[in-house]
Order: structure tokens, then C-alpha cells, then sequence
């Protein structure tokens, strides 16, 4: 229990009501975004690995109360310091009625390992794989890694024979608008399979009769609807259009708990947002200040950090759901810190005080980019800012977009951003993701989402030290200087875990994960 709060962690909150649920069903969602693709090496990012984990699977997944449960691989040991071993589920077929083997997890590390890839910050350890027989295979690792089991829970596997004849053998950039036939096309070994693909309005989703496993729940087809707009989205819920909404708006929760047969579900998440700063450049994209970066001088950075009135955003714009910090990571992350969540008061006296010693006493003008449709309040965050760094003299000239153009605008390879909201929520529930995504130095496979370029050599020796560590004791040790050293850096700015928020029919039940990946096997049509 923590400021009236209670975390659950890695819990989860399902809401079960009805009578016995009948034997086939179908069920329609919402969100208010899509998938940017099929192809789940493009992105590394919750609504798209959620949507694709129906039609994909990994080597060990995640149960309804996010514990580790064997998958495509049934077990797995460690047989040396720098192999794991994995010994393969028999007899299950892909979605076109194809063998699955060894080989397709062996060409999937290495379509994973592709310089386009993605996702290469979520294993960060890993060297390659090889095939030990048609059933088993070894993962190799740089170096040893205890934590490799959490690791590969979002690892999802590809044919090899389906990618090799559709020419689709390497992941594509989708920022440099590149394309391939496994963007807008999927074919795994899932409980479900894609039969209809309107990107940017509607996926529909069928059972797999070729499954391996059994549905937890009763649903049949799957329609997901892209409805970007919080209103209308309320309004298709109201009237009966779906029967759940993902990303449900914070302001409508009241009229939401009072309309007859709907509840509103709620659960701490996993994710911290943050805002983060271009620290690499020279000169920033969009400043009026030429010839040097404002921001490559910690004292402006403490400045914008004082400035930023974090409480009063999760009183007001986030109506009391927010979590305020000064971790990148929070309860029910492996390694969190409560002495170290000690956020410091806004203090914009202060703040001007700084701007003023780094020789900026009337400010300056930058841009700063913001998503519209992917975190709670997102764009509404965002504004509270604008109008907060305002106030110490600092002119923020806001983009707030879809967050299909955010990403393709901040993300890797440009990184063309001055300052901008992200929010991350570890796939492996342990500090060491955030830490080698966020703050490792941008080196083609650590920092992959270091969009600001933060770099401090002793953070890298940190984060190996942690990603090798087995002594629990002295692993948190670890964790806990480097997160005092990125707040002495003022690399991010932390702001808040936000709470995740549905809404759905009582006739519905649904597993609601902290960490937000919506499963469709785990849903019943009462």
C-alpha cells in the first residue's frame, strides 16, 4: 500500500457474470488504435503484440495471472552458462495444416536478429540458435543470462516455409515505409487465425481447429474495431455495436457504470509514462537555439523536471488513476525501489533559477511530440505540460498525432524528435527492460528506444552487470545505482504507472493482465 493505492503486481481482474456460457460465440472490441502490422518484429509495442499473441506463439508463455506456462516449447533447461535449452511441444501444426519444427524456431531467431527487427531489446543476450533435432533446440546467449525464460515470452514464431514463399525472410522498417507480405498477412500456430485484415478499421478473428491447446473460453469469431474517437467508441459500447472497449476514457467512467448491464474494469498497470529529451544532437530539430542543445545541460533538464507538476496531473487529467514516480519502472516490476520513488516537488522558482544559470533567464522554444490514441490521456498529458513549461518561460510547440505517424516520426532509424511522451510496460516484469531499451546507449541492439540518445558509460556497465547477475541481493543493488544515476542524469523524466481501464458487458467475462495483452482465449459469451 502506497499513497492509498494497492498494486496488484502482476495480478489480474477478471469479470465473470452470467450463467452457464453457451458452446460457440461471438465477440466484438474496441481500441483506439490498430496494429501497425502483422509482422510482430516491426514493433515493439503492447496493442500490437496483444493482437498478434491470438495468431502467434512464443517458446514459453504467460498464464491469466502472467506466470510462465510452456508454450511451443514444453521445457526448458539451462545446460551451460551460455545455452538454453528447449525441448519442443510434438505435433502441432501451423494454421495451414503444416509441421511445426525445430527449423522454424531456428530461421525465427534469426528473422529476429535482423537489423530491422525491433524487438532485439526485449532478448537482449541473445547470440543465435541452432537445432539439436527436429524437437529441440539451444538458444545461445553473449553472455550468461539467468532471466532468459521471461525473456522470450514475447519471442512469436514464424514459418519459415510460409515466410520463404510469400518473400517475407526479413522484418521491414515500417518507419522508412517499407513493406513486405507479412505486414498485412499472418499465418501462426494460435488459437486463433486472421480471416479478414482492414488495417486501420477492422481485424476479424476465427478459431483455429488446428490448435494445439483449448480455449479457456467460448469464442468462436473475433471482430476488433478501430475506434479512435472516445466518444464514439462510449457510444458503440452504450448501444450494444461491441461488447468491450479497450482504452476506455477516463471522463466517461461515470457514465459508463451507470448504464444498465455494462461495468467498467480497472487494474494497476505495469506501464510508467515518461518524457524523454533529445540529449545526441548537436542542435535540436525544432529549437529557436542554434549552434548548441539546451537540453545536453543537465541543469535544464532538472529544470523541466521541477517545472512539471506531477500530481496535479494525476488529480486532474488522469481523474485520480495514476500512480506519480521517479522510477522508470513501479510496483510489480522486478526491482522496484519504494525509497527510491521519492518524486521532488514541483518547484518553478527553482526551475527559472536553472534555466537562468544554464544561460537561457527568458527560455527557449522547442517541439515536442505526443501520441493522441495510445496511453491514457495521452495528448491531454501532453498539453498540462505545454502550459506547466510555459510558466518557466520555455515555449512548447506540440504535436500530438496517431500514434502510427508518432512512432514512424520518433522511432529509429531518424530518432526526429526534441522531446516527446512514451510509455513502457516490461514484457519481462524486471528493471533490466527498461534499462537496456531506454537507457543503454543506442549500439544496434541496446537502446533500440532510447529515442533521446541518452548515453552514460557507467549505465552500460551497469546493465550488463545486471543482465548477468544471479545473487538476487546484489542484482538490486545494481538496479538500485542505476536508477539513482539516471535520476542524477535527469535522462527521463518519469510521470506516472497509469491504471488500465475497460469497460465491457456484464454478459462478458474477460482477463484484464497488468500488463495490458488482451487474450482472446480467455474470453466467454454467457
Amino acid at each position: 500500500m502506497k499513497r492509498g493505492w494497492m498494486w496488484l503486481g502482476c495480478g489480474m481482474l477478471a469479470l465473470m457474470v452470467g450463467a452457464q456460457p453457451a458452446a460457440a460465440a461471438v465477440f466484438k472490441w474496441a481500441n483506439s488504435g490498430d496494429a501497425a502490422a502483422l509482422d510482430p518484429y516491426t514493433r515493439d509495442e503492447t496493442v500490437q503484440l496483444s493482437m498478434l499473441q491470438n495468431v502467434y506463439e512464443p517458446l514459453i508463455g504467460r498464464d491469466r495471472n502472467l506466470k510462465l506456462q510452456p508454450a511451443l516449447a514444453l521445457s526448458w533447461k539451462h545446460v551451460s552458462p551460455l545455452v538454453w535449452r528447449f525441448h519442443l511441444r510434438p505435433g502441432v501444426k501451423w494454421q495451414d495444416g503444416t509441421a511445426f519444427t525445430a527449423d522454424d524456431v531456428v530461421f525465427s531467431a534469426k528473422r529476429f536478429l535482423n537489423p530491422n527487427s525491433l524487438l532485439l531489446t526485449t532478448i537482449p543476450t541473445l547470440q543465435s540458435a541452432t537445432k539439436v533435432n527436429d524437437l529441440t533446440i539451444d538458444l545461445h546467449t553473449k553472455k550468461p543470462d539467468p532471466i532468459l525464460p521471461q525473456e522470450v515470452t514475447q519471442f512469436f514464431i514464424m514459418s519459415k516455409a510460409w515466410c520463404e514463399k510469400h518473400n517475407a525472410t526479413a522484418p521491414v522498417r515500417l518507419a522508412l515505409h517499407q513493406k513486405n507480405y507479412a505486414v498485412d498477412h499472418a499465418m501462426g500456430t494460435g488459437p486463433y487465425k486472421i480471416l479478414i485484415r482492414e488495417p486501420d478499421r477492422r481485424t476479424v478473428f476465427v478459431k483455429n481447429p488446428l490448435w494445439w491447446g483449448k480455449l479457456k473460453g467460448n469464442v468462436t469469431r473475433a471482430e476488433f474495431y478501430n475506434i479512435a474517437n472516445p466518444s464514439t467508441r462510449v457510444a458503440a459500447l452504450i448501444s450494444g455495436q461491441v461488447d468491450m472497449i479497450e482504452a476506455m476514457p477516463l471522463q466517461d467512467i461515470p457514465r459508463v457504470e451507470h448504464s444498465a448491464g455494462l461495468s467498467v474494469l480497472k487494474v494497476p498497470s505495469l506501464r510508467t509514462i515518461f518524457l524523454g529529451m533529445d540529449v545526441w544532437r548537436k542542435e535540436l530539430p525544432s529549437s529557436n537555439i542554434k549552434g548548441k542543445n539546451p537540453l545536453q545541460d543537465v541543469r535544464v533538464r532538472r529544470a523541466f523536471a521541477l517545472a512539471i507538476d506531477e500530481n496535479a496531473i494525476a488529480r486532474v487529467v488522469m481523474h485520480g488513476l495514476a500512480h506519480p514516480t521517479w522510477e522508470m519502472w513501479g510496483p510489480g516490476v522486478n526491482g522496484y525501489n519504494a525509497k527510491l520513488d521519492v518524486r521532488p516537488a514541483a518547484n518553478p522558482a527553482e526551475a527559472k533559477k536553472l534555466l537562468a544559470e544554464a544561460g537561457y533567464p527568458h527560455g527557449f522554444t522547442l517541439g515536442m511530440d505526443c501520441p493522441n490514441d495510445r496511453y491514457v490521456n495521452d495528448a491531454q498529458i501532453c498539453t498540462a505540460i505545454v502550459s506547466m513549461l510555459a510558466r518557466v518561460g520555455v515555449k512548447v510547440n506540440l504535436l500530438a498525432q496517431e500514434k502510427t505517424k508518432f512512432f514512424a516520426k520518433t522511432e529509429g532509424p531518424k530518432f526526429n524528435t526534441d522531446f516527446y511522451m512514451l510509455g513502457w510496460a516490461p514484457s519481462t516484469y524486471d528493471a533490466e527492460s527498461p534499462l537496456f531499451a531506454l537507457t543503454g546507449t543506442r549500439n544496434g541492439v541496446s537502446g533500440e528506444v532510447n529515442y533521446g540518445g541518452y548515453s552514460n558509460p557507467t549505465m552500460d556497465r551497469l546493465i550488463a552487470d545486471i543482465g548477468t547477475q544471479a545473487d538476487e541481493t546484489k542484482r538490486q543493488a545494481e538496479i538500485d545505482k542505476a536508477i539513482k544515476l539516471l535520476q542524477a542524469d535527469v535522462g527521463y523524466i518519469p510521470l506516472h504507472q497509469q491504471v488500465l481501464v475497460w469497460a465491457a458487458k456484464k454478459s462478458v467475462s474477460v482477463v484484464q493482465p497488468a500488463d495490458g495483452m488482451f487474450a482472446l482465449r480467455y474470453v466467454t459469451v454467457h
